[in-house]
């Protein structure tokens, strides 16, 4: 039997994460090409949630740490209303919706809240999290890690081999962006590949940023260090010890906030190349895990609140929406968006193979803050299913929709399962 196996990647047609007036603090260069596209009067624009400031961002719990929203039982009304909304829907499918419009008073529901699945990129935001900590480590000076971050050029090499992900790439000459596929001679700074890794959600960026953590933990306050220390570091420790350094990076940030590899773990390096040098073990998550990461966020406690919030900025989604954030009736929301899928497909008598429908495996995640401006209404929702045969983009994008009525009246909402083929095909362009 003829089995098709297709991994999901990301086409960035405006993609980018960090806020737009970010360019000269953070180093990402790409920035001016979408300030220079959004001035220019003909072309799409972003919506309303997506043009926050930088200095607008904050962190919703900054000022009230405590225990994670789980140390208190489930808010009765809500939890009702979460269970009615999924009760005829596939049960495969995993959620925890945390409300935070009164941070005196959180309110979270959830079902099947520690299903684990195979998260895709969405366990991206854990190489993220390994990357800060190891600045951290590094360079306990915050002054310093900005540098770091601005100022250190970083070259691919062949750990970006092989990906898919186009990337947008600054032309000073024009003012613009080209996207092009990563390649081994490309340098960015260590923001440009971080950022790279977090919106397009570049594997290649992933690899690099992956192995960055690992020099910066091994190298410390000698980081960086030239492309012939790191590839004879890497050439040279046996691979046993990569890759427990590997796991290392990534856990200790999560331990330390009180997740173990039990609940979240990313086990495998990002590109085939990268796998090569570093061999992996499984990577998994659970709804619950990643909503205690994002919640963690929120609270500053990620490392510390400087790092917090710039992971907080990262995941700031000013790009076209798709899945879970593609719905209209989220446009003037401030979206902070992580997303992962895979699917797999084989042959099956009148059964088509499409994005985001596999029919043997098609995994949909996500983890995302929703804000809305100029009003109280907050929340945090980590997602998981396996609905196989369905365009789980489009489904996504609809529960999303339920859950945000939900939030407001704290009654279950219909889920709207019809569209048309335009709003199926265009809730899964990413």
């Amino acid at each position: 039997m003829l089995v098709l196996v297709l991994v999901l990647t990301s086409v960035p047609i405006a993609a980018f994460a960090y806020p737009l007036d970010g360019a000269d603090y953070s180093g990402i260069q790409r920035l001016l090409g979408y300030q220079f596209a959004q001035a220019q009067p003909q072309g799409p624009k972003l919506p309303p949630g997506a043009l926050l400031s930088i200095k607008d961002i904050r962190l919703t719990l900054r000022d009230q740490i405590g225990p994670y929203f789980d140390a208190q039982p489930v808010d009765p009304t809500l939890q009702q209303a979460l269970e009615a909304m999924l009760l005829a829907r596939d049960p495969s499918y995993g959620v925890v919706v945390i409300d935070l419009s009164n941070p005196a008073a959180i309110a979270w529901a959830g079902v099947r809240p520690d299903v684990q699945r195979f998260p895709g990129s969405i366990n991206k935001v854990v190489t993220m999290a390994a990357l800060f900590d190891g600045l951290a480590r590094a360079f306990p000076a915050i002054t310093d890690r900005e540098r770091v971050l601005r100022s250190t050029r970083v070259t691919a090499r062949d750990w970006v081999l092989w990906d898919e992900h186009d990337i947008p790439i600054y032309d000073p000459m024009t003012g613009a962006n080209r996207f092009a596929r990563p390649q081994p001679s490309d340098v960015f700074t260590l923001s440009e590949w971080l950022d790279h890794m977090i919106s397009p959600s570049a594997n290649a960026a992933g690899a690099v940023v992956w192995r960055e953590a690992m020099l910066l933990r091994h190298f410390g306050a000698a980081y960086p260090v030239s492309d012939a220390d790191a590839e004879a570091f890497f050439r040279d420790t046996p691979k046993k010890v990569l890759t427990e350094l590997s796991l290392t990076v990534n856990r200790d940030p999560l331990g330390a906030i009180g997740l173990d590899a039990s609940s979240i773990q990313q086990g495998s390096m990002w590109t085939r190349t990268a796998k090569r040098y570093v061999p992996g073990v499984i990577s998994y998550a659970t709804p619950r895990s990643l909503a205690k990461f994002v919640f963690a966020i929120e609270q500053g406690r990620l490392i510390d609140p400087w790092s917090s919030l710039e992971m907080k900025r990262y995941l700031y989604m000013t790009k076209r929406r798709y899945r879970y954030a593609y719905a209209p009736e989220l446009a003037g929301a401030n979206i902070y968006f992580k997303s992962g899928s895979y699917y797999a497909c084989h042959a099956e008598e009148g059964f088509r193979c499409g994005k985001y429908a596999g029919n043997t495996k098609n995994f949909m995640n996500v983890v995302v803050i929703v804000e809305w401006p100029n009003e109280s209404t907050r929340y945090i929702v980590s997602l998981m299913s396996n609905v196989l045969k369905v365009n789980s983009a489009w489904d996504h994008a609809r529960i999303a929709v339920a859950i945000e009525e939900m939030i407001r009246t704290r009654k279950a909402a219909s889920i709207r399962d019809e569209g048309t083929e335009q709003e199926l095909r265009d809730a899964g362009k990413s």
